[in-house]
This record gives structure tokens, C-alpha cells and sequence, in this order.
């Protein structure tokens, strides 16, 4: 034979593919393949030059990192060597009909020829008829295993389970009797929870100020990279924190979940409706740690918000709010921040009730708070009177929508037994909690309690969301304020106004200059 001749074909190599490590597991990873085409080419006197390995990898998919290596391989030596490439299995090879016969064509094109241990490869037609017969069988197995699995998937969630990758705020553990279910996992939950519950109640205005609350907890997930808007709003849209599961691909709406909820199904309809109000309202992105009253203080010529800025003087930076609206009087006239600040802080101290006010004050809450809790029976009777009208009037609805002949009314029929369906849920959740024993009047209003009685504190505080907190809790508006003048007349919120409502002969509030109501300075 010339030195520049094919070399006969006794020399192979073997290629190994598994998809998953539950394959190893289960005794039919790469060893146990590699052993099986080992022995095979012992058995028919082959000398193995090489063992390409794909691990991970589907059998749908062409382009594996193994098998392009063992084309190259190929490819190199075909000029001398013929190499047969042993497979385990015709499923190792590929599992599609169309990806099996491209990587045929691509082995014989490279210089090498198939052989398995479990099919004898030929180029005859009947040879290929059953080859292609055994492809179209493996591409049927993958296919029905992907179905088994997405049917197993979504009749556990139609149990009450979520089975995708756990959100913030939730992990995946062991429980008996339920198998693998998410738990809550903290801190992150403690922080989820706060974040829909701010934004709920107001607390945080925008879904901006729900992101920088979280941006401003260095432990909080972030995916390994920024925190986005848009994971922000996703996040709030998420039923699944309220104990209901989602799924529009399984056609699954507010199925209950065995989860633990983090929030309330009405905390979360709250977030739902201010997310659809605010949908087109603009992000501000000019709110900054420097300048906690920018937006919040108008100018008191033209009643439009004040802005801030740093202005670079000779030997320093200073602070000031400033006027930019085009014809008004006191355009680009600035006001330092430490003397606007200051007169904030001077009109909070104003708020402040006197201790004996606070404390009659507190006595007509907690005296009001056992009132309220009286009727809780009440309140769960009629929820669940509304509950049964609600299942009447759904039923009505799906009647007509079986009889709709136009596919715009059953979408409108849909929507209303969406929008009913939502209603029959927050409905029977309060019915629930209703009968739960709440706690104390201390635990319950012990946060709000310490803002009424020194409002001034949580202004004093380093976090940027707490300021803007005060600003909205302590005032019904916007603050107009004058440059040589002050701040003009602030309406106070209502919890304010009410303790300047109830003030007596012998009770008081400190000096109420700017504040309307305006009141005399009382002592006791």
C-alpha cells in the first residue's frame, strides 16, 4: 500500500451525548456509553483514536460543541484515514429526523462512517428505510416526553403549585406531604413585601421610588446586574406574591396556590389599579438624596413645582432650589437649600401636638379601634352575600357568552367574568381575615403613633424615600413658597387637621403660624 493511501478502516472513534444529568443518574451517562462502544470495537478489532463527548446538550440540536469537534477530526485525517464513528444508540446521535439525517450527511461528507452496537447502518434502501423509520421513532419519544412533562407541569399548578424557577423572595424546599414547593425565603421576602405594601398604601408615589428602595438594599437580587425598571414593574405585577398563580400559556388565571402568600390579594388588586394609572405617567429622574422638597415645593408666583441644582461658586459648590419657569417673576432666583430646609423642618415642628393632645388623641383611636372590631362579623356576613351575588351574576354571563355569535362580545364577557372572578377573590380573602383575630391597637398603630407624635423624626432620617414619605403623610398638597417671604399657607394632611379639630381649654398644639387651619399658640 503507497504511504499516500486511505489506511483500511480498523481505526474509529466514539461519540457520547446525554441530555441531562438525570441521565447519569439513572446509569445512562457518557461512562456507560463509552464502555458499550469500547467493547464493540474491541469485538470487531477497531483501534479508538478519539472519544468526543456531549454533555448537556439535546439531541434536537445540531450544533453541539462535541460533534463539531468530531467533524473537524474527521475532516483532518479523511485524506489517509477512514474512521468509523461508533454510537451507542441511534437516539445518541440525534432524537429528530431532520437533525439525524443532517448529521449523517455531515459525518459521510467529513470521511467517516457509522456503526452502533444496537442497528447495523447500510446504504441500500431497505437498510435506510429502517434507519430513518428508528429516527422518526426517537424524534416521536422526545416529543411525548416534552408533552408528559408540560402535562405533569401544569396539572400540578392546576393543584395549587408553582413549578418554574422560584421569584425573589421565594426558594424552593422539601415539605411533606407537598413535595418540592416554594417557602417564603427572607430577608427577600421582608423586602417584597414591603415594596407592594409601599406602593399600595402610597408610600412610594411610583414605581421609580420602588426602585430605588430596592436599589438602596446592596443584598437585594439583582440578577447579576443593574436593577431595572422594568423588573421592578414585573415584580409588582406578579399574582403569585398574593397566593394566586398565573400562567397565560396554559390558559391558567388566578388559580389559588398552596404557597405562602407575601401580601394580600387586596394589596395586590391596589398595586394592579395604581399600575394602570400611572401606566403613561413620566418617571421623575431628577429626585436626589441632595434635594429631598424638589417637586415637592411650588414657586408661590406660578404655582409650577421648583427644581434644584449645585451652583459652582469661586471656591465651593452650593446647594439651591431655583425657579425655571419661562415668564415668571422669579425665574433662575434661587433660594439656598439650608434656609428652605430649615423653614421644612421649622413647619413640621409646628405640626407637632403637645403630649397631653397626643394622648387624648390616642384615646379616641383605640377607643375607635374597638368599635371597628366589633362589627367584624358584620362585615364578613356581608362579603360573603356578595360573594354568592357575584357567582349568580358570573353565571348569567357565561350563558350569554356560550350563545355570543361575535367574537368581540366574548371577548367583553370574558373580561367582565375576569374582572368579577377578581372581585369574588379579594371578597372571600376578606371574609377570611375577617374572622382571624387581629392584633393589638399597640401593634397595629404603633409606627403610625410615633409620626403623629414627632413628625420631625422621620424627616431627620439619611433614606431619601422616608423624606418624600413625610412630605406626603404631613401635607394634603404641594408647598408654595416665596423667595423673601417663606412658605405661604400648607394644608396639613388629615390626621393633622383632625388633632387641631379636637383641641380643648386645656389642651393644645404648638404655634401654627403658615398652617391653615390657622390656630392660636396654646399651653396647657
Amino acid at each position: 500500500m503507497k504511504e499516500n493511501s486511505k489506511i483500511h478502516n480498523k481505526t474509529a472513534v466514539i461519540y457520547c451525548r446525554v441530555s441531562s444529568a438525570k441521565q447519569v443518574s439513572q446509569g445512562h451517562g457518557l461512562g456507560s456509553q463509552e464502555t458499550r462502544c469500547r467493547e464493540y470495537a474491541a469485538h470487531r478489532g477497531y483501534e479508538i483514536a478519539e472519544v468526543f463527548r456531549d454533555e448537556g446538550v439535546s439531541g434536537g440540536l445540531i450544533d453541539r460543541p462535541g460533534m463539531q469537534a468530531m467533524l473537524s477530526f474527521l475532516r483532518q485525517h479523511r485524506r489517509r484515514i477512514q474512521h468509523t464513528v461508533i454510537i451507542d444508540d441511534i437516539s445518541r446521535l440525534a432524537r429528530g429526523l431532520e437533525a439525524h439525517i443532517r448529521l449523517r450527511t455531515a459525518i459521510t461528507a467529513a470521511g467517516g462512517r457509522l456503526e452502533s452496537p444496537s442497528i447495523e447502518f447500510g446504504e441500500d434502501s431497505d437498510s435506510m428505510l429502517v434507519e430513518n423509520l428508528l429516527a422518526s421513532v426517537s424524534q416521536h419519544q422526545r416529543q411525548k416526553n416534552a408533552e408528559q412533562v408540560v402535562n405533569r407541569m401544569r396539572a400540578r399548578v392546576m393543584n395549587g403549585y408553582w413549578v418554574f424557577s422560584p421569584p425573589v423572595g421565594y426558594r424552593y424546599e422539601r415539605v411533606d406531604g407537598h413535595g418540592k414547593m416554594i417557602v417564603p425565603d427572607e430577608p427577600d421576602a421582608s423586602v417584597v413585601r414591603e415594596a407592594f405594601e409601599g406602593f399600595a398604601s402610597g408610600r412610594f408615589e411610583t414605581t421609580t421610588e420602588v426602585m430605588r428602595y430596592l436599589q438602596a438594599l446592596p443584598a437585594f437580587p439583582r440578577g447579576g446586574g443593574a436593577l431595572h425598571f422594568q423588573f421592578v414593574r414585573n415584580l409588582l405585577e406578579r399574582s403569585l406574591y398574593a397566593g394566586y398563580i398565573d400562567v397565560a400559556k396554559w390558559d391558567i388565571r388566578l388559580q389559588p396556590g398552596r404557597h405562602t402568600p407575601l401580601i394580600g390579594f387586596e394589596t395586590w388588586q391596589k398595586v394592579q389599579d395604581r399600575l394602570r394609572g400611572n401606566a403613561n405617567a413620566p418617571a421623575r429622574k431628577d429626585l436626589h438624596e441632595d434635594f429631598p422638597l424638589r417637586g415637592f415645593v411650588t414657586c408661590s408666583c406660578c404655582a409650577q413645582p421648583m427644581t434644584a441644582a449645585w451652583s459652582k461658586g469661586r471656591n465651593a459648590r452650593y446647594p439651591y432650589y431655583i425657579c425655571r419657569t419661562k415668564g415668571c417673576a422669579e425665574r433662575n432666583r434661587a433660594v439656598r437649600k439650608e434656609r428652605i430646609e430649615g423653614e421644612f423642618a421649622a413647619l413640621l415642628q409646628e405640626l407637632q401636638p403637645t403630649p397631653s393632645l397626643f394622648l387624648m388623641a390616642r384615646e379616641m383611636l383605640a377607643d375607635l379601634w374597638t368599635a371597628r372590631t366589633s362589627s367584624v362579623r358584620q362585615r364578613a356576613g356581608e362579603a360573603r352575600a356578595e360573594i354568592v351575588r357575584i357567582e349568580r351574576k358570573s353565571a348569567q354571563i357565561m350563558e350569554r357568552l356560550l350563545d355570543a355569535g361575535s367574537h368581540a362580545l366574548v371577548t367583553a364577557y370574558e373580561h367582565q367574568i375576569e374582572k368579577l372572578e377578581e372581585r369574588k377573590i379579594a371578597l372571600a380573602e376578606k371574609a377570611k381575615n375577617c374572622a382571624r383575630p387581629r392584633g393589638s391597637f399597640d401593634e397595629t398603630f404603633q409606627t403610625a403613633c410615633a409620626f403623629l407624635a414627632n413628625p420631625c423624626k422621620l424627616w431627620l432620617s439619611d433614606r431619601l424615600a422616608d423624606k418624600r414619605m413625610v412630605l406626603r403623610l404631613a401635607f394634603a398638597g404641594r408647598l408654595p413658597y416665596h423667595r423673601i417671604e417663606g412658605f405661604q399657607t400648607a394644608i396639613p394632611a388629615l390626621p393633622f387637621r383632625l388633632l387641631a379639630g379636637i383641641r380643648g381649654p386645656e389642651y393644645g398644639l404648638v404655634g401654627a403660624a403658615g398652617i391653615e387651619p390657622a390656630t392660636p399658640t396654646m399651653s396647657t
